[in-house]
């Protein structure tokens, strides 16, 4: 198993919100986290790390070979929810911090499987065959709106409240947690990203930088075109690949 990670402020922010980390247990089994802060530049920052921090510290903790499905999602719903319960806790001790989350994304890719758990709009996407398959669901106002057909794709690609979101760590005491499990093939590769990346570079710009399988230069490429499309936000993308 192969991963290719990178992070970069953009072209507009003076500084990085994004947070990440990636680790192995074995050749055939990885895990990564990647997390977008926000409340202030400090809140932002102080938000994602801690969660990213908690996050890694408890699959390190936890993670057991044959591991069945459902104690893998356990495992995972048990790491973010404790992400959440320290954020939160630590923002309510500094008014200054006070309101201040993060959104997150992680996986365990293992074996043929891929478990996936999140809450906000950071994004896991499966590239497969030339084609590139979002697998999470945004948690944001735009995404309830498009569900309940109140608006189209189109205008959701444009809507002046696209970045407001419905679910983050660390906003309040308790969280619901997403969780998806996926086949995921030797030909698959897997896409971890924060909105940086899914709000300025298209799928089927996706598709193209991904479509001559040379995986180590994926991270860059994506990130190099983000900025090349206006680059307003930071950018993480993390790449999983047999």
């Amino acid at each position: 198993m192969k991963i290719v990670a990178k992070t970069d402020k953009g072209i507009v922010r003076e500084s990085n919100q994004d947070a990440y980390a990636v680790g192995e247990f074995s050749d055939e089994v990885v895990w990564t986290v990647v997390c977008d802060g926000m409340g202030g530049a400090a809140g932002g920052n102080i938000a994602s790390a801690l969660a990213v921090k908690v996050i890694s510290e408890k699959i390190n903790a936890s993670y057991r070979d044959k591991m069945r499905d459902s104690s893998i999602r356990n495992m995972l719903d048990s790491a973010l929810t404790a992400a959440n319960i320290e954020v939160y806790d630590f923002a309510e001790m500094k008014p200054e911090l006070h309101g201040m989350g993060t959104t997150v994304v992680c996986a365990i890719v293992k074996d043929n499987q891929a478990y996936i758990a999140h809450a906000g709009d950071s994004r896991a996407y499966v590239f497969s065959k030339d084609n590139v398959r979002q697998v999470t669901t945004d948690h944001s106002m735009v995404q309830d709106l498009l569900s309940k057909g109140k608006i189209t794709s189109e205008e959701a690609e444009h809507h002046p409240n696209k970045n407001i979101i419905t679910r983050a760590v660390g906003v309040n005491k308790s969280i619901d947690i997403d969780f998806d499990q996926i086949d995921f093939d030797d030909d698959d590769v897997l896409l971890l990203c924060t909105d940086g990346l899914s709000n300025y570079v298209s799928n089927e710009e996706m598709i193209e930088l991904m479509s001559d399988g040379k995986h180590y230069a994926f991270a860059d490429r994506l990130v190099s075109q983000a900025n090349k499309n206006g680059g307003g936000d930071n950018i993480t993308v993390v790449i999983i690949s047999k």
